[in-house]
């Protein structure tokens, strides 16, 4: 990924064009990352469900190893949902802050090119 940092405003055409594909990159960037976000809070709002549904489980609980259901004890089965959960819930403050990083730079970035191509207009005026 090409960065530009903007000490000086963007005149030749050719850093404005990069400066144009950074931005577009980012901006597809930013789109995997809320995807991946949406995911990640889906599969907790999943192993929330399966937490409520085991605390009123009795019986024989089983769960899933690839494509067989096993026989478990709920306290394992309670161990490996949090631990899922755990795991799921770090993911998601990650996937948080790389998307808070990239909307930053997506703002400066605009602004950048915003004054540029304003500057640009003047120029030709």
């Amino acid at each position: 990924m090409l960065v530009i940092l903007m000490a000086e405003p963007l005149r030749d055409p050719k850093q404005l064009q990069a400066a144009l594909e950074e931005f577009q990159g980012l901006q597809r960037q930013l789109q995997m990352v809320m995807l991946q976000r949406q995911q990640m809070e889906a599969q907790m709002e999943e192993m929330k469900g399966a937490q409520e549904e085991l605390k009123g489980a009795g019986g024989t609980i089983y769960r899933m190893a690839g494509t067989l259901f096993i026989e478990s004890s709920k306290e394992d089965a309670k161990k490996d949902i949090s631990e899922r959960l755990e795991t799921y819930e770090v993911r998601s403050k990650t996937v948080a802050k790389q998307e808070e990083r990239l909307r930053e730079r997506l703002t400066q970035l605009r602004m950048d090119l915003e004054k540029a191509t304003a500057q640009g207009a003047q120029g030709q005026a």
